[in-house]
């Protein structure tokens, strides 16, 4: 059997060698011889797939601290409201603006006794002061009481049933016919009453 054998010299990595054997006329192709240096291998490893999975997002709970603040319930107390104290309105039927006491009305020669507004007493029948002496007007106060009072000042002239509400001035029984010297004169029964209904500190109040 002859074998012709062809060799081709390979240089690179691209050149290709064939060696031809006629055996019955059959040819059988032979691989070509690797160069030297070069892989025998020439099959590419098949890449490599990664498969990445994102991670599930993130969830951040945020969990309230608890609440340390008390809560607190004002309860209002019930106000109670000041009941109203109705002043009692000056009697129209006497000249004075006050409501208790004694009014004196110099003009008309009368006198009355009040007392929550109401006359309780009045009008009586007065002599006030004469020219000279006259009695004092405005609003007053009883100073004193002196059942049987000595006017020093008159040679010890007797002034029953006195009630001071000036220095020097005073209800107390008197004539009613004569002026007095700035007192305030009155009947006997009168001035026992002025001396029995008023008090230290009422209102005396005295009107031209």
């Amino acid at each position: 059997m002859r074998v012709n054998k062809i060799w081709l010299a390979v240089t690179g990595t691209a050149a290709a060698a064939a060696l031809v054997a006629c055996s019955g006329g059959t040819t059988t192709a032979v691989q070509p011889l690797a160069a030297a240096g070069t892989p025998t291998s020439t099959s590419t490893p098949a890449p490599t797939t990664t498969t990445t999975t994102a991670p599930p997002p993130s969830t951040t709970t945020t969990t309230a601290p608890p609440s340390t603040s008390k809560s607190t319930t004002t309860t209002k107390k019930p106000t109670s409201t000041p009941k109203k104290t109705t002043q009692p309105a000056a009697n129209p039927s006497v000249p004075c603006s006050i409501t208790e006491g004694a009014c004196v009305d110099i003009s008309a020669k009368k006198a009355w006794l009040l007392s929550g507004g109401k006359v309780i007493y009045g009008p009586v029948s007065i002599t006030t002061g004469r020219k000279g002496y006259p009695t004092p007007t405005g609003t007053f106060h009883v100073l004193y009481k002196e059942k049987m009072h000595l006017s020093k000042e008159f040679d010890d002239a007797p002034m029953p049933n006195s009630v001071f509400f000036y220095p020097g001035d005073a209800f107390h029984q008197g004539s009613l016919s004569a002026p007095s010297h700035g007192c305030v004169h009155l009947s006997s029964a009168s001035s026992l009453k002025f001396f029995s209904t008023l008090s230290v500190g009422d209102p005396v109040q005295v009107v031209p």
